[in-house]
């Protein structure tokens, strides 16, 4: 079952949210987990949507009358870091779908990944973006991770502009160890402090994923000419989407993505470009296939 954008819009717990876009989805973040000798049981946790049958444990069920899915820790030093650009721009809205923005659907993305990542037993973080402060919520596994980062990212409020390179760098410690490093953004800023962390995290092999996210409006050049529109992170010019200004923001537009392709390819850096009003989980099953390519 692929959730609607709409619920997105209508809905503020995340995790209502992701238990109806990973519902049915089999889709992991990494493979390579190794089975048998490393495996050890580690806690018993409620069976949620989405989880493999085989891992339920029937003798618990059969005494408790629920289902219960028996977590293992692994060998495995991978862990997931998930970041999520919170600058004022990702406050940009649909015009198709009422109260939806891109920062609801970026925060919805990434609380799958982290669901994704709890199940997989897997080490998860997080980095927020916002207002020229990264904001950092270090790295753990289990039920209380995912609790504490998904209340994190309902609480994310867009504003501001990116960190300085050096407060970014410095909040990108975890790079000395092997991540999967998951980056939601509209990158509308590009080359950016952000777009420079990903592209150095990729060159140190890295299993770097970005999700750039905007609207039908912003690819379609729809706007409509008899509003007035401000740059909410470049002050507070005002200007009206008229012929001339379509034009040019067309060409300019083009440009701005050519440069950003290019160089995602030139990393071999995983690049999705999607619109907030898709269906989420086809977002979702898209972003987390590595080979995907701008």
């Amino acid at each position: 079952m692929l959730a609607s954008s709409a619920l997105i819009a209508h809905t503020t717990k995340l995790e209502l949210v992701i238990r109806h876009v990973l519902a049915g989805l089999g889709h992991g973040i990494h493979a390579g987990r190794e089975r048998g000798a490393g495996v050890e049981f580690s806690e018993y946790r409620a069976y949620a949507p989405g989880d493999e049958w085989r891992r339920v444990d029937w003798k618990l069920m059969a005494r408790a009358d629920r289902y219960f899915v028996r977590e293992a820790e692994r060998d495995s030093h991978v862990a997931v870091w998930l970041v999520l650009d919170a600058t004022a721009s990702m406050l940009e809205p649909s015009r198709a779908i009422p109260d939806l923005t891109k920062l609801q659907y970026a925060r919805v993305m990434l609380a799958c990944v982290a669901a994704i990542a709890q199940r997989q037993g897997d080490a998860f973080g997080l980095v927020v973006c916002s207002g020229e402060r990264a904001h950092f919520t270090p790295a753990a596994r289990g039920p209380r991770q995912l609790q504490r980062v998904l209340a994190r990212l309902e609480a994310v409020e867009a504003d501001g502009v990116l960190p300085g390179s050096d407060t970014l760098r410095a909040s990108l410690h975890f790079s000395l160890s092997p991540s999967v490093v998951c980056v939601a953004s509209d990158f509308l800023e590009w080359p950016s402090p952000l777009s420079d962390a990903i592209l150095r995290l990729r060159r140190m092999r890295h299993d770097v994923r970005a999700l750039c996210l905007q609207t039908e409006a912003e690819v379609q050049a729809s706007f409509d000419p008899d509003l007035a529109y401000r740059d909410p992170e470049q002050g507070a010019q005002v200007f009206r989407f008229g012929r001339d200004v379509r034009a040019a923001y067309q060409k300019n537009r083009e440009a701005h993505f050519a440069q950003m392709i290019g160089a995602c390819r030139q990393n071999d850096l995983p690049l999705l470009a999607a619109s907030i009003e898709q269906a989420p989980g086809d977002v979702l099953q898209r972003w987390l296939r590595k080979a995907v390519r701008a």
